[in-house]
């Protein structure tokens, strides 16, 4: 298992959620962490937490859709810490309605939080950490980037993207015969208030799972350098059936209540 003492630790979306307490586990660790949020209400508090903690987390104001905020708040973190040695691409939003009931320009937001904003902190952090031949980046996705769901059209295809992004980069990295590594996380329903709401029809199976357990699991598959962390390991059964008939596929779909999940959605209020 690797160290990330003194490593500086970027987690973007970083102020609530699975992000902060990514952090604050981080920062136990010994790295030096700096979060990226919108909010600086979440930023404050998210440090002052750590500080309570006797540990030291910095966080900046960046707007992740804006590819030219990105790569200003890149140069004025690196020309404050350094290089970043751990990104994890973690910022992510939902709609939660079906795709006629979503307004085009929440259509365009999700896809620019979820996906673009992938590429913009890829390329704003990944040549230094390919000049230095180490680094670690890190893909939050989701189960419903394996998938689809009703009611979460938009979300999907942003996670299906995500997928996708990290499939390629890691083959990438592959090709150059690079040391930097690469982690995609795919997790059912987080209980952290963005997906308060939903149901599962079969919580053994597919439980709902508690933001300190994903939180755990995620920066623990990080110092394993695992390619890829899906939650819980029930979803790995999607991929076995994709090999059945898609009518098939549809009825056990069905069967395991995937497209009715969303009826009682709320979404962080």
């Amino acid at each position: 298992m690797k160290s990330v003492k003194d490593k500086l630790v970027l987690v973007t979306g970083g102020g609530s959620g699975i992000g902060r307490l990514m952090a604050l586990d981080f920062a136990r660790r010994g790295g030096r962490v700096v979060i990226w949020d919108l909010s600086q209400k979440a930023i404050d508090q998210a440090v002052e937490e750590a500080r309570k903690e006797g540990l030291e987390i910095s966080g900046m104001i960046c707007d992740v859709t804006n590819r030219l905020a990105v790569y200003s708040c890149a140069e004025t973190l690196t020309g404050r810490a350094g290089p970043v040695d751990v990104l994890v691409n973690n910022a992510g939003i939902v709609n939660g309605k079906t795709l006629l009931d979503t307004a085009d320009e929440n259509i365009e937001k999700i896809m620019d939080v979820n996906s673009l904003s992938l590429f913009w902190t890829a390329k704003a952090f990944l040549p230094s950490m390919l000049e230095r031949n180490t680094g670690h980046i890190v893909t939050v996705s989701s189960a419903a980037g394996l998938v689809g769901i009703s009611g979460l059209a938009d979300y999907c295809a942003s996670k299906f993207a995500a997928f996708g992004f990290n499939e390629a980069v890691r083959m990438e990295m592959r090709r150059l015969r690079s040391r930097v590594r690469t982690t995609v996380v795919c997790p059912f329903f987080i209980n952290t208030g963005m997906f308060d709401g939903v149901k599962t029809r079969f919580p053994l199976l597919l439980p709902i799972l508690k933001p300190s357990y994903a939180a755990s699991k995620i920066v623990k598959a990080v110092l394993k350098n695992r390619k890829c962390l899906i939650m819980p390991r029930f979803v790995y059964s999607i991929f076995l059936l994709r090999l059945l008939p898609v009518s098939v596929f549809d009825f056990i779909a069905d069967f395991m209540g995937v497209n009715r999940s969303m009826e009682s959605f709320r979404g962080r209020s």
